[in-house]
């Protein structure tokens, strides 16, 4: 059926008073000069609220405060509007700063618990018959290993030991709470353009690409997210080796999110990167992270 425009000869009352905020909003920007308002307070919430709707920034209350060494000069402001939505929507910064233990399994290749708080963590890993007792919070790092029911003495061997715990800890960790990561200590966050369709849940989205500077176990990496303009949860997630790589080396889904403790957590990454086992318990026992 096609439809023919035809000019309005009456407006409702809500849409001169639309029309009046407008008038009035850019005669002042074109004058100089303030006017007093035109509508109540909440009128002109609303009509922000759509200004920002349409240009695809959200608004977010919830504060995300940066890491000291975060680069907010060196970011975009969009890039960093869209992450702080998306950390809100997520469960909020507040939520995640308050969540101190967290259980998972990663690819069913060891399992993890994180005292994120005390900055403890025991990692199994079945296959090695390995279990190491991580203290990261030390310098240098501390801790115990036992291999196939023998503890790791050696004080070399030890130190290998651990800092090999170490990084899977940062890396496994990684995949679990990236959201929150996102305004690290060096890290600089870039919007590229928005896109109608992502590569993977063809969803329309913002694209905002997180680079860092001489921090993490591998600092010229680059990661791209796809977020919703919707639900501002993380569509596709793509890893590039080197920040100027035209290609991704890795691409996943971000799927399976379900809520635990207050947070927005994804265990679904596609075949078989799978996060399973989830938890975010209000304790885990110090002699967890202490005794084998």
């Amino acid at each position: 059926m096609t439809e023919t425009y035809q000019p309005m000869k009456t407006a409702s009352p809500v849409m001169m008073a639309l029309l009046a905020l407008l008038l009035c909003t850019c005669d002042s920007a074109q004058t100089g000069v303030a006017e007093e308002p035109a509508e109540s307070p909440e009128v002109v919430s609303e009509a922000q609220r759509r200004v920002n709707e349409a240009s695809n920034i959200a608004l977010v209350d919830s504060p995300n405060p940066a890491a000291p060494g975060f680069n907010v000069a060196g970011s975009d402001a969009k890039a960093i509007r869209v992450v702080d939505s998306l950390v809100k929507y997520h469960g909020g910064r507040a939520a995640y700063d308050a969540a101190r233990y967290f259980r998972w399994n990663f690819f069913g290749a060891r399992t993890l618990s994180w005292d994120k708080l005390e900055k403890l963590a025991r990692i199994n890993v079945p296959e090695q018959n390995t279990v190491y007792l991580l203290n990261y919070g030390t310098t240098p790092l501390s801790g115990r290993i036992r291999v196939k029911g023998d503890e790791v003495t050696d004080p070399d061997a030890l130190a290998e030991g651990l800092k090999k715990a170490h990084s899977m800890l940062i890396n496994d960790s990684y995949w679990l709470v990236h959201q929150f990561k996102l305004k690290d200590d060096g890290v600089t966050l870039k919007a590229a353009e928005d896109v109608r369709t992502d590569p993977l849940a063809t969803r329309p989205s913002f694209v905002i690409d997180q680079t860092f500077d001489g921090v993490g176990e591998t600092p010229g990496n680059r990661y791209r997210l796809y977020i919703d303009k919707v639900t501002y949860r993380i569509n596709t997630w793509q890893f590039f080796r080197n920040a100027d790589d035209e290609e991704p080396a890795m691409q996943t889904p971000w799927n399976g999110y379900v809520p635990h403790n207050g947070l927005l957590l994804s265990g679904d990454r596609g075949g078989r990167f799978q996060l399973t086992d989830i938890g975010v318990p209000k304790l885990i026992r110090e002699r967890e992270f202490k005794e084998f």
